[in-house]
Parts: structure tokens; C-alpha cells; sequence
């Protein structure tokens, strides 16, 4: 998927480019630059001294060395002083400015730390809005994979109103007898074939529930037009280019290429809400999508819920849901 946000070392990365989240003397530090340069070796300093620093917001550029990846983008993030000296539009610079520099070196693959979250003060959660906005920026108009590490998920902590907001709407809403079972969540991640897991649809919360044909015609008509059908019919309705809906969709264009392709396809759970959400469908139309995969929106999903919240608000950013899903330990749209 074009973003993808990871928990892992950033330094194991098998990318075409890593960025570091360095000091404006590009000489190496703690955390993640020195992670960085350790991992690199020795050379990754000497090429660092011939650069001759780097102004905050800005990027600049060296081979990767003994990491497995061929570059290391090296960023220089603001400190936080309390949010009104700049630091949001540096910040998103950092990122901005990282991600054309691998585009002019031919990078498919980027993987970024969460810059200026760890000792320079940057607040966690408004340092993951700022990445996920600056990357969704670019990746709307850009055809590259890029992935947010996330090394320590326990240290990222869940704040603000959005968030706050989600969560009571998913203890007013949530079947708390029901919690998301591992078929559930396979069968979202595609682990395992539907057909073999129905989906779970409380008859006591119909609201979330896909509606029963009203008669046997209906049915026969539903099953006349298949998901790729209805995804690619809903497209030209919405007037959208194919690259328009699966770049919103947060979708790879290749598994795109394989949808069109194939009349009978079928997509994960998450794909297909991807889709719905790409198409900014309302509750109505997203259920009737995710039928025509085998799928239905439940409340014993906490997953579901979420989706739910954020059609309700008329909110169909796929990097904002994304980032909520993340926070509440949920698997992603697109994946």
C-alpha cells in the first residue's frame, strides 16, 4: 500500500531510501541518528562531514552504506516550543522536502521515523497528524511506497479531541460481549478465504447490519453485479480517473490493475472500505459495496465502528482514518 504505518527498527528497513531524523550539523546524536550511523558504519560520517550541515526543514542526501538500503535521507527537524514559533509548517517541510529529494533520485521506497517525537519535544500524536498529512499530500499527485516507522508503540499515547471523540463513540456503540475475534481481524488482512468465515452481522444492532433483500428478484439482481463491477460503475458515476480513486484509496496500483481485470475478484475487507471511502460513499452505498465482497460493517468490530465514525462525519481522508486505526491498534485501510 502507498502508506503504511510500522512498528519496527528503522535501520532493518528494506527500502530504497531510510530518512534520519538528524541535528542540524548532520555529525550523528542519540536516538535514531545514532541508531542510524551505527547500523551505517564509519563512512556514513565521513560522507556527513563533506555536506556541510543542514538548515531545519530542509534534506539532504548520502548513501546508506552497511544498511540495507541504498540512501540515507538525512532531515533536520524543528523543537517543539509549543506550537505557535513554526514548528507544524517545519516539520511538514521535513517530510516534504525528504520525499522530493528520493523522487529525484528514482526512489520507489521510503521509510520515516517520526521526526522530532523523541528528544526534541515534538507531541506524539500532533507529530503523527503532521506526517500523515505531509505524506497523503504527496502521495495524492506521487506513485511511490512509503512507510512511517513507529519503533516504540508503547510510547505513543492517544490525545486530542478526534480521538477522544472515537473513543466515546466506540464505548456508546461498541458490543463489548463481542470482542474482534482473530478470524475477524484475519479475514480483514485476508488471511482467510471469506467464504469460510461469514461475516458476523448482530441482528439485534440492524442499523450496522447490510439490509435483507426485500424479495428473491432483488437478491437475483444483486447477484448480477459483482464488486469490480460496481466499484469501477460507482468511478465513472463520481467522474474520477482510475489513479484518482486508488490513489484516495491508499491502494498499490498494481492490486488496482487486478480488480479491473478481473470481474470476479475479491478484495479484503479493508480494501473494500478503502474503496468506499476513496468514492465517499455514505453508510447506505458502503454496505451495499462491502455485500457484493461477502462482507457487512458489525458492532462487535471496533474496527468497524471506527469506519463507521468517520463516514458519519463526512470525513473520507484515508490518512486520518488511517491514523485512528493505528491509534486504536486496528489494522489499516489498504493493507
Amino acid at each position: 500500500m502507498p502508506l503504511e504505518i510500522v512498528r519496527n527498527d528503522i535501520t532493518k528497513m528494506k527500502v530504497d531510501a531510510i530518512v534520519n531524523a538528524a541535528n542540524a550539523s548532520l555529525l550523528g546524536g542519540g536516538g535514531t541518528d545514532g541508531c542510524i550511523h551505527r547500523a551505517a558504519g564509519p563512512e556514513l560520517l565521513e560522507e556527513c562531514r563533506r555536506l556541510g550541515g543542514c538548515e531545519v526543514g530542509g534534506a539532504k542526501l548520502t548513501g546508506g552504506y552497511a544498511l540495507p538500503c541504498k540512501y540515507v535521507i538525512h532531515t533536520v527537524g524543528p523543537v517543539w516550543r509549543g506550537g505557535r514559533r513554526g514548528e507544524r509548517e517545519l516539520l511538514e517541510s521535513c517530510y516534504k522536502t525528504s520525499l522530493e529529494l528520493a523522487k529525484a533520485h528514482g526512489c520507489e521506497t521510503v521509510a520515516f521515523p517520526l521526526i522530532s517525537s523523541g528528544v526534541y519535544g515534538y507531541p506524539k500524536d500532533l507529530a503523527l497528524r503532521t506526517a500523515i498529512d505531509a505524506i497523503g499530500g504527496f502521495l495524492l499527485e506521487n506513485d511511490m511506497t512509503v512507510y512511517l516507522v513507529v519503533f516504540d508503540r508503547a510510547a505513543f499515547q492517544i490525545g486530542g479531541k478526534l480521538f477522544s471523540d472515537i473513543r466515546e463513540y466506540i464505548d456508546d456503540n461498541y458490543a463489548a460481549e463481542h470482542s474482534d475475534s482473530l478470524p475477524e481481524r484475519m479475514r480483514r488482512r485476508n488471511f482467510v478465504d471469506a467464504e469460510n468465515v461469514p461475516p458476523f452481522c448482530d441482528s439485534a444492532e440492524p442499523p450496522l447490519c447490510a439490509s435483507a433483500p426485500s424479495d428473491l428478484a432483488r437478491a437475483v439482481d444483486q447477484l448480477d453485479e459483482s464488486f469490480s463491477q460496481m466499484l469501477l460503475r460507482k468511478i465513472d458515476e463520481r467522474g474520477m480517473t482510475d489513479a484518482e480513486c486508488y490513489k484516495k484509496a491508499n491502494i498499490d496500483r498494481k492490486l488496482f490493475s487486478k480488480i479491473r481485470g478481473d470481474r470476479l475478484y475479491k478484495p479484503s475487507k479493508a480494501t473494500a472500505l478503502a474503496f468506499a471511502i476513496a468514492l465517499e460513499l455514505p453508510l447506505s452505498e458502503t454496505r451495499e459495496l462491502l455485500m457484493k465482497a461477502g462482507y457487512a460493517l458489525s458492532r462487535s468490530s471496533k474496527f468497524d465502528i471506527i469506519i463507521e465514525y468517520f463516514i458519519k462525519a463526512e470525513n473520507y481522508n484515508v490518512f486520518e482514518i488511517n491514523e485512528a486505526l493505528f491509534a486504536f491498534d486496528q489494522s489499516l485501510l489498504g493493507a
